[in-house]
């Protein structure tokens, strides 16, 4: 008898630890390393709200995060840089892109001489040229020009780039084909590209770590890396000749000044935005989601997750220098993930 109310009790703690194992879901997503600040803080507010999930986010590119949600190894992913037609016939399935802030991609630089001092000023054309490698120095006479009450060293310029798959680099390489005809028909934009010049580092964290420990170098990166890091960053020329600073106001501008007509499946770019107050190299992030979820109850967690993060998650985007998306956008992407099927 003791050994039968034995083996009832050891059942019901293995059953117990079952259901408690079941009760914990766990949602693996995959890509951009551009919203990654933001999305580890909304992964672990959201983690206290609803016990029964946890999240697995491997920050590796928007390059790797398309790869994955291809491969349906993940259940989201996240890139900066949205899909082309032909990448959503090649899915396996029907792909949702759920837009969830905008952020600003900065030109960070370490000149030791200015480190404190005003920011420097770049124009467009300073840009493309510094990338192209057309412009060597940093006293060259244009970038001087630009900067008159600042004395610029007689150093060459080492340039700093991605090396993996980046919608960074996407909303980087797309601004620079708006403002350079060069650049359009030499290198063009994507994730990745032929580089005519610079040294490769991996993920956001990997360019700030290069111009960091590297003197006189530049390099572009997601805002919220130049302020971890305490580097310095540009101010640059927008398409209406005015020098505006990556702010949030700046940022919400651009968004509003290029995204006035909003497509129905979010796919647009918000660099080189018109208006006195938009930040040039402004873009969206966008999360990966199949419309048909295969499994129903990460499936269902997930569409609770998504409407969270449009809603009350966006209140913890300011303090971490992205932009919280229009109330009318919310409304409109809020219905987009209503068709999520699970």
């Amino acid at each position: 008898m003791k050994k039968i109310i034995k083996n009832a009790i050891a059942a019901v703690v293995i059953l117990s630890n079952l259901i408690f194992a079941q009760k914990v879901v766990l949602i693996n997503g995959a890509g951009a390393t551009f919203p990654y600040p933001l999305y580890s803080k909304w992964f672990y507010e959201y983690a206290k709200i609803d016990k029964t999930v946890n999240f697995n986010y491997q920050s590796i590119g928007s390059g790797g995060g398309i790869r994955q949600i291809f491969a349906q190894t993940v259940d989201f992913g996240a890139t900066d840089a949205f899909l082309t037609e032909e990448q959503l016939k090649q899915a396996p399935g029907k792909i949702l892109h759920i837009p969830t802030t905008a952020g600003a991609v900065v030109l960070i630089y370490n000149i030791p001489e200015l480190k404190g001092k005003e920011p420097l000023r770049l124009t467009p054309e300073i840009i493309s040229k510094i990338y192209l490698g057309k412009i060597k120095k940093w006293n060259d006479k244009l970038i001087q020009t630009e900067n008159p009450n600042v004395t610029l060293p007689d150093k060459n310029i080492v340039v700093a780039r991605r090396s993996d798959g980046s919608g960074t680099t996407f909303i980087f390489t797309d601004y620079l084909c708006e403002i350079s005809a060069e650049w359009k028909n030499r290198v063009g934009k994507g994730t990745s590209v032929n580089w005519p010049v610079g040294l490769g580092g991996k993920g956001n964290e990997g360019v700030a770590g290069i111009v960091k420990n590297t003197p006189y170098s530049i390099g572009y990166v997601e805002i919220s890396y130049a302020i971890q890091n305490n580097l310095d960053y540009a101010i640059v020329k927008n398409k209406d000749g005015y020098y505006v600073k990556p702010t949030i106001e700046s940022i919400t501008a651009a968004v509003e000044d290029k995204a006035k007509n909003m497509p129905d499946d979010y796919r647009v770019s918000i660099v080189n935005a018109g208006g006195k107050n938009s930040y040039s190299i402004s873009g969206f992030t966008w999360i990966l989601v199949y419309q048909k979820q295969k499994d129903p109850i990460r499936g269902e967690k997930l569409v609770k997750f998504l409407k969270w993060a449009l809603t009350d998650g966006q209140k913890y985007c300011a303090e971490l220098h992205y932009a919280p998306l229009p109330k009318n956008l919310v409304d409109k992407v809020l219905k987009t993930i209503e068709t999520i099927e699970y």
